[in-house]
């Protein structure tokens, strides 16, 4: 069942998608459309899921689950894993690679593998105040409160002297 993002509760699971590019305007539109209709049928044991999901900095796909409603399984994640999948190919994007940093650079989002983020750091050109997006947290609880940070406050710190 898809519900609006700001309805689920903030102790609801998360999982955080980083695009390594924005996605377009006409891209953004088919994007929701897609999300919206995997969310309305995704089930675990034949129970309806209450999930919604958004979309920050165009860049972002960020999909909530109300655990209090109905529990996401294991089958139910595996389904979600097999759909950013399909979105990856049909959108030609990177969402699945834990390994790479997303931070921000002035008014920009820049999108790093973590080996060049490091040397980034050794070299100075991030520091502990540059604001990282921490996309392991998992709960919107954590989503509202710890997502968008200086290094300093993220994993992101131990790569910084």
């Amino acid at each position: 069942m898809n519900v609006k993002f700001d309805n689920l509760p903030d102790n609801s699971r998360i999982w955080i998608y980083p695009s390594n590019r924005p996605f377009s305007k006409t891209e953004l539109e088919t994007l929701t459309a897609d999300l919206s209709k995997f969310l309305s049928q995704w089930t675990a044991h034949n129970q309806n899921l209450q999930a919604g999901f958004e979309l920050p900095y165009n860049r972002f796909i960020v999909i909530g689950v109300n655990q209090q409603a109905v529990q996401a399984s294991g089958c139910s994640i595996d389904s979600s894993i097999r759909f950013i999948q399909d979105l990856e190919s049909k959108y030609g994007v990177t969402l699945l690679d834990k390994m790479n940093v997303t931070f921000k650079q002035g008014d920009f989002l820049a999108y790093k593998p973590l080996d060049e983020f490091v040397k980034m750091a050794k070299a100075k050109s991030v520091s502990k105040e540059t604001i990282v997006f921490n996309n392991l947290i998992d709960t919107i609880k954590d989503y509202k409160q710890f997502w968008e940070v200086p290094a300093r406050e993220s994993w992101h710190n131990r790569f910084i002297k």
